[in-house]
């Protein structure tokens, strides 16, 4: 490890970062876009849109608050950014899966 690093990592400032809820809520918030992108692989019939749908309003809302707290937390804007970007590709698949694709019956 370079000393460049060791300081900025024994500096005070950092050390109080990574023991604030600045870091460590939007650490534990990443589960969130984590199990979304996970969930692209499974079926579409399990997507709930309400839940889809609720979950892009929360990343929306929760984005402009990290852009607007001071100082800036960008970890929390980051994974409100990747989750509505998951939210909405889940809705899409939704949309196409409910409302796009024939619906394919037992005489096919």
């Amino acid at each position: 490890m370079t000393s460049k690093m060791k300081k900025f990592l024994s500096s005070k400032e950092t050390r109080d970062w990574l023991t604030s809820t600045h870091f460590w809520g939007p650490v534990m918030n990443w589960m969130i876009p984590l199990a979304a992108i996970a969930d692209t692989q499974k079926s579409p019939s399990i997507i709930s849109g309400k839940m889809t749908l609720a979950l892009t309003l929360y990343s929306l809302v929760f984005m402009r608050f990290a852009f607007k707290v001071q100082p800036r937390n960008l970890l929390l804007f980051s994974c409100h950014f990747t989750n509505m970007g998951a939210q909405l590709t889940q809705g899409m698949r939704f949309i196409n899966y409910h409302y796009v694709q024939p619906k394919k019956t037992g005489n096919d």
